[in-house]
């Protein structure tokens, strides 16, 4: 944990220069006061108060310092901007020529994925869903499943069979089961083991 100490004839403004210093707010740190400012010598000279003022590491922090030192060994230059919602954190990642993050069918995405909720969340009680997402990738993805859920309930519903859809992970198989739960012409479920498990299209 990061953390700095700053002295000042004024609390507040020793508070702000430890918070310059560490380009945070005070919503990210943790403030105590060593020593307030007192006067001494019949009032004449004035003791500086001094403060100490530690870097809280919120999982998106942590999310994205591991990042950079990934990024970094691959000599990547990217931009990430994090945003922190109800059911955890989504890290986008935004750069020239980072095909190489997303992998056949978002597989390497994935894997980084499965990588930094692993570290982030280790010896953690409050563990925190972290989705990465490369260039909208994972948009483009979910409008792509989305289609082809549509494309493939109406094959088994014309043809009155299941449709066996190729192995996904449970973010994607999700996508499926979401789009085509309001339909009553067919049902999905899912079978068979990680990794390799697949959605089942079935006409009812």
């Amino acid at each position: 944990m990061k953390e700095v100490e700053k002295t000042s004839k004024n609390i507040e403004q020793a508070i702000k220069n430890a918070l310059d210093e560490l380009g945070a707010s005070k919503e990210d740190v943790e403030i105590d006061v060593l020593e307030k400012p007192s006067k001494y010598f019949l009032g004449l000279f004035t003791k500086p108060g001094k403060v100490k003022v530690k870097l809280i590491e919120k999982p998106v922090y942590k999310a994205k310092k591991l990042l950079s030192q990934i990024f970094d060994n691959m000599n990547l230059d990217v931009i990430m901007d994090a945003e922190e919602f109800e059911q955890g954190i989504y890290i986008r990642i935004e750069g020239k020529d980072l095909g190489i993050l997303i992998g056949r069918r978002g597989e390497t995405l994935d894997s980084l994925q499965y990588i930094v909720n692993l570290s982030i969340n280790k010896d953690c009680e409050d563990k925190q869903k972290i989705i990465l997402d490369v260039e909208g990738y994972r948009k483009r993805r979910e409008e792509t499943l989305k289609a082809l859920a549509v494309k493939l309930a109406n094959k088994a519903k014309n043809k009155n069979r299941n449709v066996i859809l190729e192995p996904m992970n449970s973010q994607e198989r999700r996508i499926i089961h979401t789009k085509l739960q309001s339909r009553n012409d067919v049902h999905t479920y899912s079978e068979g083991e990680e990794p390799y498990r697949k959605v089942i299209i079935s006409p009812r």
